[in-house]
């Protein structure tokens, strides 16, 4: 019995004790932070209230969400209804990743 206890203490003595991460705490950026005034198309799917371009694309994919516009099959595809029909130019489906570039030529 006196080996294993001895084998126990050994196997913890050798793990070396873990340092406590650094978390260094980022500040936001201000330009995206700053709020824009959205056009009449984007304000008629967010609101008329102004914002920083981060909450328009939140509030965006909140409403797509809520509305089931997301693609079923792909689903980085979004489906446009009427409101997002006339916020996308007429296309009837756009990429995810073209949503920012929509926002940027929406808001001042």
């Amino acid at each position: 019995m006196a080996k294993k206890a001895k084998k126990a203490a050994k196997k913890a003595a050798k793990k070396p004790a873990k340092k406590a991460a650094k978390k260094s705490a980022r500040k936001p950026n201000a330009a995206f932070m700053a709020a824009l005034t959205p056009s009449a198309t984007l304000a008629a799917v967010v609101g008329a209230k102004p914002a920083p371009r981060t909450q328009f694309i939140k509030k965006i994919w909140d409403y797509i969400k809520k509305n089931k516009l997301q693609d079923n099959k792909n689903k980085r595809m979004i489906n446009a209804d009427a409101k997002l029909l006339e916020l996308f130019s007429g296309k009837k489906q756009i990429s995810m990743f073209d949503l920012a570039k929509i926002i940027s030529k929406h808001v001042k």
